[in-house]
This record gives C-alpha cells, sequence and structure tokens, in this order.
C-alpha cells in the first residue's frame, strides 16, 4: 500500500491536489502556527511559487520544462499577459531566461554540479511516515545515500541563516530528515547576482524546527485530526513580545 501511495506522490497533480492533502506536509507549518482557520483553504500560486518550480523542472527534470507557458510581456499589468494568461499565472520571457541563467550557475559550479548530480540515488522522490502521532508527506528535490539536497532561491545569501528560519526550512530539514533518515543540506542560490552557497543544518537549527512541528501537530490535532473536538472558529494565538 505504502509503496502505491508513494508512485501516486510522485505525480505533483495528486502530491499537491485532494490526495496528498491527507497528510501533513512543511508548507502546512506557517498556516497552521500563525492562521489555522485558512489551513483547508486552496492555495493561490503566485509567480515566485512558479519560478520555483520552473527552476526545479529545468534543473532536476528538464523533459518536463515544454509543461510551462511563457508569455513575451514586460510584466502581468500588460494588456498581451492579462487576455494570453486568463486569469493564471504563467511565467515572463524575462524571469524564465533568469531562471535559465541561474540554472546554468548552478550546473557550471563543478563542486555544486557533483553535490546534485554524482551519486544520486533519485530526483523530487516523495515520502511519507508518522511525526508526533500525525501524516505527514515530503518530497526530496534530491536524494542520496547519506543526505537531502534542497534547492532554495534567496533575495540576499548573507541573510539566508535568519530567512531560512523565517520561511520554516528549519521545520522542512526536521521533517525531511525524519521521513527520509538521512540530514538535509540546503543549496541556495541569489536572485539577480546569482551568489551560491552550501548551508549544512546545525542541531540548534533542527530544534527550532522541530518545535515548530510540534506545535502544528497540536492545533492540528485539536482543530482537524482524526480526534478533533474544537471549533476552529475559536482559535485564538498566544504570543510573546
Amino acid at each position: 500500500m505504502t509503496t502505491q501511495v508513494l508512485q501516486k506522490l510522485k505525480n505533483d497533480d495528486h502530491y499537491y491536489g485532494e490526495f496528498g492533502k491527507r497528510y501533513l506536509s512543511n508548507s502546512d507549518i506557517g498556516t497552521l502556527l500563525s492562521n489555522p482557520q485558512a489551513y483547508k483553504a486552496p492555495s493561490q500560486t503566485t509567480p515566485e511559487m512558479v519560478k520555483g518550480s520552473y527552476l526545479h523542472t529545468l534543473l532536476l527534470d528538464p523533459d518536463r520544462v515544454g509543461e510551462y507557458r511563457i508569455i513575451d510581456a514586460s510584466s502581468r499589468n500588460t494588456n498581451k499577459y492579462k487576455e494570453e494568461s486568463e486569469g493564471k499565472v504563467f511565467l515572463l520571457r524575462e524571469e524564465a531566461e533568469e531562471v535559465v541563467q541561474m540554472v546554468k550557475k548552478l550546473n557550471d559550479n563543478f563542486e555544486l554540479y557533483d553535490l546534485m548530480h554524482i551519486d544520486t540515488v533519485a530526483y523530487e522522490e516523495p515520502a511519507i511516515g508518522e511525526i508526533f502521532g500525525a501524516p505527514w508527506k515530503g518530497k526530496a528535490d534530491i536524494l542520496k545515500k547519506d543526505m537531502i539536497i534542497d534547492i532554495k532561491t534567496t533575495s540576499r545569501i548573507d541573510d539566508f541563516k535568519f530567512s531560512a528560519r523565517k520561511y520554516n526550512y528549519d521545520s522542512q530539514a526536521y521533517v525531511y530528515e525524519k521521513l527520509f533518515g538521512v540530514p538535509v543540506t540546503f543549496v541556495a542560490i541569489e536572485k539577480g547576482t546569482h551568489r551560491t552557497a552550501v548551508f549544512d543544518c546545525s542541531h540548534q537549527f533542527l530544534l527550532g524546527g522541530e518545535k515548530k512541528v510540534i506545535q502544528a501537530v497540536n492545533i492540528w490535532a485539536r482543530f482537524f485530526g482524526p480526534e478533533a473536538n474544537e471549533d476552529i472558529n475559536n482559535f485564538v494565538n498566544h504570543l510573546i513580545l
């Protein structure tokens, strides 16, 4: 049964669709911790999400790049874009070209190329498991025998150690290590300059991630889990200044 589930989760339509929603994922952490009323709400596709998806596909599964539509428009405010996109989010030509340059930068670096492509077990490999009594899923960008490589874009490499906590990469590293049994290393590339860096996860970073996971599971169990007995409309977030 597990093998069938994992095979189904390899497909992004199932992973991010209704089938995959039976599992918690790291993308749920922020919602559960800050605005759990929106946990069941449909997610909105953003330009950053599309660019990130295009980068991962171009880097890890280039045979699928034809699935992405690129519009020759200067911005999403132009009539050309609005007419051709029909309300959906597509890549602008300038954005697609930058992603191509970012992928070239990553692949042209010998150390990074070896890290991402040598002795790799699988790309975009899903896993499921129970963590603190809740069902979780994850999808590793690059799964190796002794580690996971996760590709991130960032506005500023020098601030990545702070933004990694802001965007819950600490909880992602914790969840993925639990699901796959190997540690996570982040490869980050800076938008614009294309500076790159490799970030390993400290014990303290993982402890912060574990704390977020525990808090998120507690909220999920209270309001959404199989034994939930509280009304989400009564949720109040208690914070410390």
